[in-house]
């Protein structure tokens, strides 16, 4: 697959409301694991889907990624 091809699908990806980004990464990070615990991935899936019905309901709210880098860089500093 080309890089375009590659890129073109990211980019429709990101397009995609959290749930459905959240589902895509979940494909594809299970399409990487050919060993599978049937039990461990039935876990996982509750879990991811307990967690989304939280963001949903708005009972927990989504710290941007990049919010948390810089807390994490401004509390390793300090330590420092």
């Amino acid at each position: 697959m080309s890089t375009n091809t590659v890129d073109r699908i990211i980019d429709q990806a990101l397009q995609q409301s959290e749930r459905e980004r959240a589902r895509i990464a979940e494909r594809l990070i299970s399409s990487l694991d050919q060993t599978t615990d049937l039990d461990v991935e039935l876990a996982w899936q509750q879990e991811i889907d307990k967690r989304l019905r939280e963001i949903d309901s708005g009972a927990v709210e989504c710290i941007p990624w990049e919010d948390v880098r810089s807390k994490l860089y401004q509390n390793a500093n300090a330590q420092d």
